[in-house]
């Protein structure tokens, strides 16, 4: 066995590199400053009551000129004040909002969702309340995303059981999955908020001060609406150009039928395409989903062929993450697919969780990228753990270590712990440089998430911003 602490991974912004998101855009600016299709300007569509829209436009006033960081604290790099959004700094873009822009929510027909006896019933009506408001400004109005703000006794009673429920329907009813799969075929992507959570002052019991709310909240905004990436990987140009498959798989709505298998293709540089594909087995034994041979040739095939008509190149080199152990079936399915390819540089790697913790001599958990090789192909990782750049632990518990297993492998077990610490940077739904799992398995819940409301017969969105 041999322990090691790993670098942590430089990101790439507009002038230069950092290991952090916030500090790298606040004085380097976003990595596509660079490409003149970006936009400078991002048109903010606006659904929510009176109350709401009012509260959504103080947050995004306040926004704009910058918020102050946590001043209680003395972790100046983990709580980083929140410099504004504008053209001349950070995201280099303006936010516009105005009435042409928003729909407003009449109380009358909130109050007639609340009284609803049924959850499954208040969820359907709610979403069919925004729904209706979110394709009139897609269809009509020329935002880039669509900001839903939710009234908070409305999200209580969409989320909670309240009054009686014998009726409660058997099958699975969660409004943001629902109305992201129901607006998906409009084409401009959604961001959920209550509205609690965009009050200026930091309210009882969140755990996000106001300065990295604005920086998650903005972020989101940015890559939602510009379609674009604030920052990548820095490129190895020693490396082969790789491609990263995330293999998922997802239950239907009522729990009972087989899983569905879907891949997430992301290359070195984090621009992804998504891919839906077909009911699969259950194990018997451990109840875990499986792909059969001819599915795992069909599901990379068709990721290839994707990533090929996206980038019109295909790579020299595959990685394919998975959150359960590869069957035999697979291995066979996803190598076929390779051979047909002429894809030569390849490695499946299982990333799984473990009841193995390491202690070290101090009061911190261990660091962040500490690894240890059990063997040439196993190994433990933590992707979570003391950050020397925060100079502490910013979780709220004992962060658990996962456990990589390697099956075909052309690469070391250290490099590909390497490229995996490095995918959990690029989750651009948060600015916190410690994301647990790469982005390829954490897409991959996600997208399982919402892809169970979509229909069979619906084509969906490739870009992972319409299910974040």
């Amino acid at each position: 066995m041999k322990l090691t602490t790993l670098t942590e991974p430089l990101l790439e912004f507009g002038t230069g590199t950092h290991v952090c998101p916030r500090t790298g855009i606040e004085h380097m600016g976003v990595y596509d400053k660079r490409d003149e299709l970006r936009r400078t300007e991002l048109r903010i569509g606006v659904v929510g009551r009176g109350e709401g829209v009012d509260l959504l436009d103080e947050w995004l006033a306040q926004c704009r000129s910058g918020i102050e960081r946590k001043k209680e604290s003395k972790l100046l790099n983990l709580f980083r004040g929140f410099g504004g959004i504008n053209q001349s700094y950070g995201f280099l873009t303006r936010l516009i909002n105005s009435p042409q822009y928003t729909r407003t929510l009449q109380k009358s027909e909130i109050t007639a969702i609340l009284k609803l006896p049924s959850r499954p019933d208040r969820v359907e009506r709610a979403v069919e309340l925004y729904y209706e408001q979110i394709r009139f400004l897609a269809e009509n109005r020329s935002v880039d995303v669509i900001v839903c703000v939710m009234p908070n006794e409305m999200f209580d009673s969409v989320t909670s059981l309240k009054g009686d429920e014998s009726g409660e329907s058997e099958l699975e009813h969660n409004f943001r999955r629902i109305l992201k799969a129901k607006c998906m075929h409009l084409g401009t992507p959604l961001q959920l908020v209550r509205e609690k959570t965009i009050l200026i002052t930091k309210q009882a019991g969140e755990q996000q001060d106001p300065a990295t709310k604005a920086w998650n909240f903005c972020t989101a905004l940015y890559y939602k609406g510009n379609r674009t990436i604030p920052w990548r990987l820095v490129e190895d140009t020693a490396k082969l150009r790789s491609c990263y498959i995330g293999i998922g798989f997802y239950k239907s709505r009522d729990g009972e039928t087989v899983s569905s298998s879907l891949a997430q293709v992301f290359d070195e540089f984090g621009h992804g395409i998504i891919l839906r594909g077909t009911p699969v087995s259950i194990d018997k034994k451990n109840r875990h989903p499986y792909l059969s041979e001819d599915q795992a040739y069909e599901l990379l095939r068709d990721a290839l062929d994707e990533y090929d008509r996206a980038l019109q190149h295909m790579p020299a080199r595959i990685v394919i993450h998975k959150s359960s152990h590869f069957r035999d079936s697979e291995q066979k399915g996803f190598l076929r697919a390779l051979d047909e390819k002429s894809i030569r540089a390849k490695d499946f790697v299982a990333i799984t969780d473990t009841d193995i913790r390491l202690f070290g001599d101090g009061d911190y958990p261990p660091k962040r990228g500490t690894m240890l090789a059990i063997s040439e192909t196993e190994g433990l990782l933590y992707t979570r753990g003391t950050v020397d750049f925060y100079k502490t632990y910013p979780g709220a518990y004992v962060p658990k270590p996962l456990k990589i297993t390697v099956y075909e492998q052309d690469s070391s077990l250290e490099s590909l712990c390497q490229e995996i610490l490095g995918l959990t940077k690029m989750n651009w739904n948060n600015t916190q440089m410690d994301g647990r799992l790469p982005i390829t398995l954490e897409c991959a819940r996600k997208i399982g998430d919402i892809m169970k409301y979509v229909s069979p017969t619906e084509k969906p969105q490739v870009s992972y911003s319409f299910y974040m």
